[in-house]
């Protein structure tokens, strides 16, 4: 069984789940490789990353590099004499740093690869309206999401679910899935296979623009957008209540099949709902956020607030 040095690389609340899981499983961390603390909120207090709060509670060496190429990162990095690098959620690496290790660099990617290659697996998943998805392990290469396959497991999508649900759930599969890998690399069983070449599904970075409701589109369309997207980046419309125009985030949904004559964007309330007409029914808010407001739920927005009865969204 090979003497396993790692280090490990992530930054967010999903990568604390897999290096938590090696720690667990008794293998010897030796370095841990996370983003740069950064001013964030109102008040711009220096944040720390997950990978790094648990980093230290675990008295674990930390390494923060701005330049993943710099001399003295390289230098710090070959110092702790690492035979395998593990990224989970972290940045693109540079050859010199993926090719360090005698034992290679693998990642935890959310998805079953080669479909959704990107930086937002999980929520391309649920936008396009996937019933299955999973995670992979793979060995690095020059490209992005690219390299030979090691493990992967398949997971069943909810009619229903949200993002952050699945987010949830990968994070537990996928901790488990590279605690397996490590267990083949140490044992000298792993096995490997290209990526099969298909016309695969992407799954590229989320911008504002891509997280606002198009009331035209589908009643699936726009319900899967939404629980794509829900607790984040989270889905956003213009709402038009008596001449006021005001940004709105929208959460939980439901969505309701019917026949009606109402226009797409239509807002329709009673004291206890908050509807939006579309094609082929209506998207019941269940919960959302007024700009410069905090999130609440609808009945408690409409205790304290009118909608007009022409104000629709668009």
């Amino acid at each position: 069984m090979n003497d396993l040095r790692i280090v490990f690389m992530g930054t967010p609340d999903f990568a604390v789940a897999t290096l938590d899981a090696i720690i667990k499983a008794s293998f010897k961390v030796v370095g841990v490789i996370t983003a740069v603390d950064k001013p964030a909120g109102r008040g711009r207090k220096i944040k720390q990353s997950a990978v790094k709060k648990y980093a230290l509670e675990h008295h674990l060496t930390i390494l923060q590099p701005l330049n993943l190429k710099n001399e003295e990162f390289i230098r710090m990095l070959n110092d702790l004499n690492a035979n395998l690098q593990i990224v989970v959620a972290f940045r693109m690496l540079p050859e010199i740093v993926w090719k360090m290790p005698k034992y290679g660099t693998f990642n935890l990617h959310a998805s079953l690869l080669p479909d959704y290659r990107g930086a937002a697996p999980i929520n391309w998943a649920i936008i396009n309206g996937e019933t299955r998805t999973g995670v992979s392990t793979f060995f690095i290469d020059e490209k992005i999401d690219t390299g030979r396959i090691i493990l992967q497991e398949e997971v069943l999508i909810g009619e229903n679910e949200t993002v952050g649900e699945l987010h949830d759930k990968l994070m537990v599969t996928g901790s488990k899935l590279v605690v397996q890998t490590i267990d083949q690399i140490a044992r000298g069983t792993v096995k490997s296979f290209i990526q099969p070449e298909k016309h695969e599904k992407l799954a590229p970075k989320i911008f504002s623009d891509t997280c606002k409701i198009n009331w035209d589109a589908p009643i699936d369309t726009i319900y899967n957008l939404i629980r794509g997207l829900n607790p984040y980046p989270t889905a956003w419309t213009t709402l038009l209540n008596d001449r006021i125009e005001t940004i709105l985030k929208i959460f939980d949904v439901k969505k309701e099949i019917s026949t009606h004559q109402h226009a797409p964007g239509t807002l329709i309330s009673s004291k206890k709902e908050i509807k939006v007409a579309v094609k082929n029914g209506f998207i019941n808010i269940e919960s959302l956020q007024l700009a410069g407001k905090r999130k609440m739920d609808s009945v408690s927005l409409l205790n304290g607030f009118t909608f007009h009865k022409n104000a629709k969204m668009y």
